[in-house]
């Protein structure tokens, strides 16, 4: 006759304990690195509505900067300034592009850069 403790299957305490630290710490890099992508979100979304506004398509580079660095103020973003952006005039189109990186500190001496570069194109 079989014993219980033979047909028991489970995870040890062990085991347990290594699954959590591991939960833990892709918890904690989730949390750093989100607002990192939606600060990235944000910056296309200024493009977007830049290149999509009529009185800016026949606006000079300056009055294009002009409207991001208020609308960036608004939404709190000072990783781009206006003079980091590429502004290209295709006929009656707009295009705004910039390329940045941000560096977020993991632990310790452990850091994870992030390239992003967000534009107004619809790729």
């Amino acid at each position: 006759m079989k014993t219980t403790a033979s047909r028991q299957h489970g995870v040890t305490f062990s085991g347990l304990l290594i699954w959590a630290i591991i939960l833990i710490f892709l918890a904690i890099g989730g949390m750093k690195l989100i607002p990192a992508y939606v600060q990235d979100a944000e910056i296309k979304g200024i493009f977007n509505a830049i290149a999509q506004d009529p009185e800016m398509q026949g606006a000079t580079a300056r009055n294009i900067r002009e409207s991001f660095s208020k609308r960036a103020m608004m939404n709190n973003i000072s990783i781009v300034n206006a003079e980091d952006i590429n502004i290209d005039k295709a006929g009656n189109s707009l295009l705004l592009s910039v390329s940045y990186q941000m560096k977020i500190p993991l632990a310790g001496n452990v850091s994870l850069v992030l390239e992003f570069n967000p534009s107004s194109s619809s790729k």
